[in-house]
């Protein structure tokens, strides 16, 4: 916390002494001392500022948008206060000033956070500041969680033991999924004293009830554990969950998914704006790549195939030819040479992969036609993975609910792993999309598109 907190002083006192500059340059008169003291003082209510916000509090940092959110507060509720003072006691204040300072120490605040985060995500990713954490729960959902929790390193939580039902444990085992079972459900609170536990993550089980839950709550008050409890739809979350009073309970309401109105035809209108300009701007790339492939392989420079979209309707959608001619009908010969999950065939050293294919589909370079399908509104800028026929013949009841949004030229899929992903990670990631889509959610995944393109992980 010292080290945000002295980050975001850092920041102002940098954007302070700029705005000074800026708006009065080198000259110095009486009238302009006063900004001399608002830039040594700046810091210290900027300081003040994300602490009213509180923007400092643990729960609100490292993960989610919600430290961003509270920085951004902090320094509108700042710009408001100057505004309304200036204006309450009729005072002369250089606005040249206070438009550069006040939003110039915003983005330095903001990036400087976005840097610790980073840096702290790769000290977890490497198992160092981590959470010892319990896992509370019936078998199958404590599985699902750990891999949940193992799979995303960065929360910073290490798994050290579960509790589950008696019924669920076994005799002649001390361990389940790998993991030491070290007590029962009614054990939670004196396995935590034991091992010194710092997080309980409880999943939901019958016998863990209302009066239960609370009685575990209490239990843990004496002790330094986080109680963290896993509603029923973890797939649901952000705006679409409110807590409202029912009949005197506090009960959680499911809104329905933003897939309607307004906000899907501000989607529309910022896919096809968005798409032409990439077109125009990235012309001379697509030409290039266009040639490069003409030049190092026979065949056309196009690849068009029968892809799913919105409402189960089929389009042609187009990508740069990475493989032979004739490679969609070779895929019979190499099943069994898949690496894949057990609905999408991928192979790793794909032998129908052309030179020059190798390289624009480590860069994802190969999707950049797919911009001519969001133009013409057969796909979105940011959506679920546009499937096979093939594909869809073999989907569950579950995975028929991505196409209530078009598919996209990336997503969340891109973003996690792409062909390294687990047929059912796939499932859950394009039904969390579905079931959580909102414009700010599209942002955050074209932002992080572009880290995992440069990365190429996932990608053959």
């Amino acid at each position: 916390m010292r080290r945000i907190a002295l980050g975001d002083a850092l920041a102002a006192a940098l954007a302070g002494a700029f705005g000074y500059l800026a708006r009065f340059g080198s000259e110095r008169s009486a009238s302009e001392s006063i900004y001399l003291w608002a830039v040594l003082l700046l810091p210290l209510v900027w300081v003040a500022s994300m602490l009213v916000a509180r923007s400092y509090e643990e729960r609100f940092l490292w993960v989610g948008p919600d430290e961003f959110r509270r920085v951004f507060f902090a320094a509108v509720m700042l710009l408001a206060g100057v505004g309304t003072l200036s204006w309450a006691l009729q005072l002369e204040v250089a606005r040249g000033f206070v438009v550069i300072t006040l939003p110039l120490a915003t983005v330095l605040t903001l990036a400087l956070r976005y840097g610790n985060r980073q840096r702290l995500h790769r000290e977890r990713g490497q198992g160092r500041y981590q959470q010892t954490t319990l896992l509370v729960g019936h078998r199958n959902a404590v599985a699902a969680l750990d891999e949940q929790m193992d799979r995303e390193k960065y929360h910073g939580y290490r798994v050290v033991g579960v509790c589950l039902p008696t019924d669920q444990q076994n005799p002649g085992a001390d361990a389940f999924n790998g993991l030491p079972v070290l007590g029962g459900l009614t054990e939670v609170a004196d396995v935590v004293a034991r091992y010194e536990v710092d997080t309980v993550a409880v999943l939901p089980c019958p016998e863990l009830d209302g009066p239960a839950l609370r009685r575990l709550g209490w239990e843990l008050e004496k002790t330094r554990a986080e109680l963290l409890l896993a509603p029923a739809v973890t797939e649901i979350v952000g705006p679409r969950v409110r807590i409202r009073p029912v009949c005197g309970l506090p009960l959680l309401h499911m809104e329905r998914p933003e897939l309607k109105g307004v906000r899907r035809l501000t989607k529309v209108a910022f896919d096809r704006t968005a798409a032409g300009l990439g077109v125009l701007f990235l012309l001379p790339v697509l030409l290039g790549l266009a040639l490069a492939i003409k030049l190092t392989s026979s065949g056309p420079v196009f690849f068009r195939q029968e892809r799913v979209g919105r409402g189960g309707r089929t389009f042609s959608m187009l990508k740069f030819r990475s493989m032979v001619v004739g490679a969609d009908r070779m895929v019979d010969a190499l099943a069994a040479q898949s690496d894949g999950n057990e609905v999408l065939f991928k192979h790793k050293s794909d032998p129908r992969v052309t030179r020059i294919g190798r390289v624009i589909r480590r860069y994802s370079l190969d999707e950049l036609p797919q911009l001519f399908n969001v133009l013409r509104g057969d796909m979105s800028l940011v959506g679920p993975r546009p499937p096979l026929p093939s594909e869809v013949e073999r989907y569950g009841f579950d995975m028929h609910r991505r196409f209530l949004v078009k598919p996209g030229l990336t997503g969340l899929w891109q973003v996690s792993g792409r062909s390294d992903l687990s047929w059912d990670d796939s499932v859950r990631i394009d039904v969390r999309y579905v079931e959580n889509w909102s414009l700010t959610f599209d942002f955050m995944i074209l932002w992080k598109t572009v880290g995992a393109v440069l990365r190429g992980s996932g990608a053959y």
